[in-house]
């Protein structure tokens, strides 16, 4: 899919943002039951690779477990985390224990919310670009491009469909369920996995390392702010 020719233009604030509110406190049994540990192996793949981030921009974390891991790995960073979801946030503190000082959250929509002065060196976003569309990706991409600093990383964790029988016959009707369930649960209206890897490559991002899950299900991708690239696009 291909967002339009000027993507960071789009209104975005005419669909409201899925409420995740009433999942706070089963979100992870949710996933146990229906992934066991694949989820979190894609979500923590690349923390070793983070220790040296100092100021980190974490965009729908659910309950937190990777920020409280982050937190507790790296011991200089600082989080701004943002979500739609007020209980999943509190979740997010709870979990962060008392490293929830080196934690500014912030109940809001991504696709509205602004940065400020900010200079992150770290973005990471598990399993919440596939609640976007390509439109909105590449918009959020485009506007995070220019609060990054140039040596930036972006994390991701994403649901994919690979090519080949698999794709076609398991993964695909898989995440149709899943958005159908989310449909139902939240009120997500979005229906198929945004293009996100067209989005970050537009806005100045080159894909550095790919690791994937249940025979590619599951992808966890390392992106980093493109060589020469000066974050005015």
């Amino acid at each position: 899919m291909i967002g339009s020719p000027q993507p960071e233009q789009e209104a975005v604030a005419h669909r409201a943002a899925p409420k995740f509110d009433r999942l706070a406190g089963v979100y992870r049994w949710m996933e146990r039951l229906t992934f066991g540990r694949c989820l979190a192996r894609c979500r923590f793949a690349f923390l070793p690779e983070l220790a040296a981030s100092r100021r980190a921009l974490v965009l729908g974390d659910g309950d937190g477990r990777f920020a409280a891991r982050l937190l507790q790995a790296n011991r200089m960073v600082e989080i701004d985390a943002v979500d739609a979801s007020r209980a999943m946030l509190d979740a997010l503190l709870r979990r962060a224990g008392t490293d929830a000082a080196r934690v500014r959250a912030s109940c809001a929509d991504a696709r509205d919310w602004q940065p400020g002065n900010a200079q992150f060196d770290l973005v990471v976003s598990h399993f919440f670009l596939d609640c976007l569309t390509s439109d909105e990706a590449s918009a959020l991409a485009a506007r995070l491009r220019r609060v990054v600093s140039p040596s930036a990383v972006w994390v991701i964790s994403e649901f994919t469909i690979p090519q080949g029988w698999y794709g076609q016959l398991v993964a695909a009707p898989l995440v149709w369920l899943l958005y159908w369930a989310f449909g139902v649960l939240t009120g997500l209206k979005v229906r198929s996995l945004p293009d996100h890897a067209s989005a970050l490559r537009r806005a100045g991002f080159t894909l550095e390392e790919r690791r994937t899950w249940l025979h590619g299900l599951l992808a966890a991708e390392f992106w980093r702010v493109s060589s020469g690239e000066s974050g005015k696009i």
